[in-house]
């Protein structure tokens, strides 16, 4: 593929940002029609990946601005390309919020059993290494839109599977119309002798494609697809490309202002009723000094003068800012400078410079993560039942859990799990609105016999078993009382009629 950097990345994609997903109308896949719906879909990969080589590239650095030119313009020699790669900082920020810490998963249910599974499937997540490729995902999902892992089988007795984190410029999903699920994956590879061909995974098929013909079908034991996509929103916009016209505005500032200080540094010189030859010339610039006489005495006096016009750095700065503030509060990040004369509570201070902000747009695309985690950990699951090492857990026994930075403003968590506490809250629903651990239900059971002598807490299955009796003592209580009223009522007597027996 070509470098497109030089030119501006509207330009590009045409106003059309995002990365457009590729779908099938068809309800099942099979090699019929397997080679048909790549054909149909593969148009779209490849607008997808000129996108997407350009931001990756532009994150790492190769920018619009290192193909600046000055043509027609009077300093046309001084031409400085200056690049502030503010799209470095903006996706390891990103990626950093999402993936900085472990993402984990937990048990929804309060079985020991599960509970130690979960813990088992954390522990394989930690010797495959899975962190790394998650932060290497992560950076690909806010730099170009879009990102991927695998599962694939490993020739390992202890951990017999493996995770990868495939580029999207080999990779895409194309998912159901009618169900938006997905339907095929896509890697477009090479093999030994640099043929191109397409390996594709169906639920439970495997296809390889080259030259426009299924040369290969087999059947795989995932269970499903084992590529999972990780949008980085529903529209598969990266963080650089919706304000890249900002990011390229700052550069070129800060490119115009270099060449202001070199204009300024090497400013013309006027010469004023005398001559200069070119020996002359280059002796004054070596030794750094020259003499001149007047042609005409007095009345054609000369002199030597530098014209010069310096650029107003402050009004120039200020614009420069706004640029990147607008940048920031676009993407919801916090401003690193602050303004604060002291005095300030923590949770002002997050308030004031975007702190709190860039939690709250971090975590909208957490329910995203999570999906896509969801999908992995099944396949893994498959992988490791294949493998005879089932957990004999399903989706439905733990949640993915996304740690955002779980220890900041700890000492305020602490003390509303301690005013919890002593409100009579549930310890449990207490640890797990705090959000001061990765895995709310663990520390619950794990801390639940101090607590039990700390708070007095009671079993909750007990509880309810003791109160069910109780409804039902209260209920035969109220029957029995019932009964013994009839009993003992006196019948009524018609005074009538008891007058006329008399």
């Amino acid at each position: 593929m070509g470098n497109y950097n030089h030119i501006p990345f509207h330009e590009l994609v045409n106003g059309k940002y995002g990365r457009k997903v590729a779908y099938t109308d068809a309800e099942v896949v099979t090699r019929d029609n397997v080679t048909k719906i790549l054909a149909d879909n593969i148009g779209i990969f490849n607008k997808n990946k000129t996108a997407i080589e350009y931001l990756w590239n532009y994150y790492k650095g190769d920018q619009l601005m290192h193909y600046r030119t000055k043509d027609n313009a009077m300093r046309d020699d001084i031409v400085n390309r200056i690049v502030e790669n503010h799209a470095y900082s903006i996706v390891q920020f990103k990626t950093s919020q999402t993936f900085g810490e472990p993402v984990q998963y937990i048990s929804r249910k309060d079985d020991e059993e599960i509970n130690k599974a979960v813990d088992t499937l954390n522990n394989y997540m930690i010797d495959v290494d899975k962190q790394s490729k998650d932060i290497k995902a992560g950076e690909w999902q806010s730099a170009t839109g879009t990102s991927f892992k695998a599962v694939r089988f490993a020739l390992d007795d202890e951990i017999p599977f493996q995770i990868i984190a495939p580029t999207p410029l080999t990779t895409f999903i194309i998912y159901s119309r009618l169900t938006e699920e997905p339907m095929l994956s896509v890697q477009e590879l090479r093999d030994e002798n640099g043929e191109l061909f397409y390996l594709c995974f169906s639920n439970n098929m495997q296809y390889k494609i080259k030259g426009g013909v299924c040369i290969d079908e087999r059947v795989h034991a995932f269970g499903s697809i084992p590529v999972v996509e990780y949008p980085n929103n529903w529209e598969r916009v990266s963080d650089i490309e919706i304000v890249i016209d900002l990011l390229d505005a700052i550069s070129n500032m800060q490119s115009n202002r270099m060449d202001g200080v070199e204009q300024f540094v090497q400013s013309f010189i006027v010469f004023c009723n005398a001559e200069l030859d070119e020996t002359s010339w280059r002796n004054m610039k070596k030794q750094g000094a020259i003499v001149i006489k007047s042609n005409n005495g007095s009345d054609n006096k000369a002199s030597v003068d530098m014209l010069t016009a310096e650029l107003n750095q402050s009004e120039t700065q200020v614009a420069k800012d706004d640029l990147w503030d607008n940048a920031l509060e676009i993407l919801g990040l916090p401003s690193r400078n602050s303004s604060s004369s002291g005095g300030d509570t923590l949770g002002a201070v997050q308030m004031r410079e975007g702190w709190s902000q860039a939690k709250l747009t971090t975590q909208m695309k957490d329910p995203l993560v999570k999906t896509s985690e969801k999908r992995l950990a099944k396949v893994i699951l498959k992988a490791l039942h294949v493998a005879k090492m089932d957990l004999n857990i399903t989706q439905r026994d733990f949640d993915v859990q996304i740690n955002h930075a779980p220890t900041d403003n700890m000492v305020v968590k602490c003390q509303s799990l301690q005013y919890l506490l002593q409100c009579g809250i549930s310890p449990a629903v207490a640890i797990r609105t705090v959000q001061l651990w990765s895995d709310a239900e663990k520390t619950y059971l794990l801390s639940k016999p101090f607590l039990d002598v700390l708070w007095k807490t009671v079993d909750q299955k007990k509880a309810e078993e003791e109160e069910q009796q109780a409804k039902q003592l209260l209920s035969e209580f109220e029957q029995n009382k019932l009964i013994n009223t009839e009993s003992t009522q006196v019948p009524e007597t018609n005074a009538d009629t008891m007058s006329i027996r008399k």
